[in-house]
């Protein structure tokens, strides 16, 4: 989702981008990767690679989660690295703050407490691809190698397979699927009093292209978000509200829901100078016509 988005951006107009795909690329090995940077001797690597879902994938599958992201971080940053590339975005994930960390969330509170069990592998591969930038950049200053914290994502390319899929993308499959179906009710887990922060990818890729315009005066960890959230109960109700169904919904109270807040500070971010332009109910009305291209039965 965030690499296609990226590359549907105007600004990319303006560069040669190669993005391999894992039949082209198998980032987890690491000679191949290697071989393919030192090839091609990018000017600047974009890493938004990895394996990726929500709280059911993450939970399923923790040995995946944490190797396998382990290996392409590893290998992205290392191959880069050996091939000389000065300039490196790392993407990360909010999932790397501490399950009890204050919000909003903010960069320096990172690895000061345990983090939150449902997707802990995933989380523990992010700290050590940011924290091998960091070590790269001590080193040498003319490396360039930073890292975005986005929050949570949602847009065009996403996974809508409740099998793999995160939040938002989940609610419009559900909700078109009970439209579809005419049934009168929908499924939310817990009482939908979390809060979440969801920003749509394409605002993503924008922040990441000023990023890799000038990497220089980017700091070495920053988030990228809104700096406002909303309920779990408050998305379901906009994503009904675009697609036009008009159920009730009901709570299942004994499903894991992860933190209750998840917000990001965007101190770093307003002094940067970005913030995110595309307002929540139209991002997730552009997500939807994807999903209505791409995706319905």
């Amino acid at each position: 989702m965030v690499g296609r988005n990226i590359r549907d951006h105007t600004a990319a107009q303006g560069w040669e981008i190669l993005a391999p795909g894992s039949a082209q690329l198998d980032l987890t090995d690491p000679h191949e990767t290697a071989d393919f940077i030192a090839t091609q001797k990018p000017d600047v690597i974009v890493h938004a690679a990895g394996r990726v879902g929500g709280i059911q994938a993450n939970m399923a599958h923790p040995v995946a989660f944490l190797e396998q992201n382990v290996a392409i971080g590893r290998n992205v940053i290392m191959g880069a690295r050996t091939a000389g590339v000065m300039r490196l975005i790392n993407l990360a994930s909010t999932c790397m703050y501490p399950a009890q960390a204050e919000n909003p969330l903010r960069e320096e509170s990172i690895l000061t407490g345990p983090l939150e069990p449902t997707n802990e592998g995933y989380a523990i591969a992010k700290i050590m691809a940011m924290k091998l930038c960091d070590y790269i950049r001590a080193e040498d200053p003319d490396a360039l190698y930073k890292t975005l914290i986005p929050c949570n994502l949602y847009g065009p390319y996403d996974k809508f397979d409740p099998k793999a899929s995160h939040l938002l993308p989940a609610i419009i499959h559900k909700v078109h699927e009970a439209k579809r179906t005419g049934a009168e009710t929908v499924e939310i887990w817990g009482d939908g009093t979390a809060r979440r922060e969801f920003m749509y990818a394409g605002d993503l890729a924008d922040a990441v292209w000023k990023a890799v315009e000038t990497p220089e005066v980017l700091p070495g960890a920053m988030n990228v978000g809104l700096g406002h959230d909303h309920a779990i109960n408050d998305y379901y109700a906009t994503v009904a509200e675009v697609i036009g169904w008009q159920g009730e919904f009901t709570h299942d109270l004994s499903r894991p829901v992860g933190m209750k807040q998840k917000l990001c500070a965007i101190d770093r971010q307003t002094t940067w100078g970005w913030q995110a332009p595309t307002p929540l109910r139209e991002g997730i009305a552009r997500t939807y016509r994807h999903y209505l291209e791409h995706h319905a039965t």
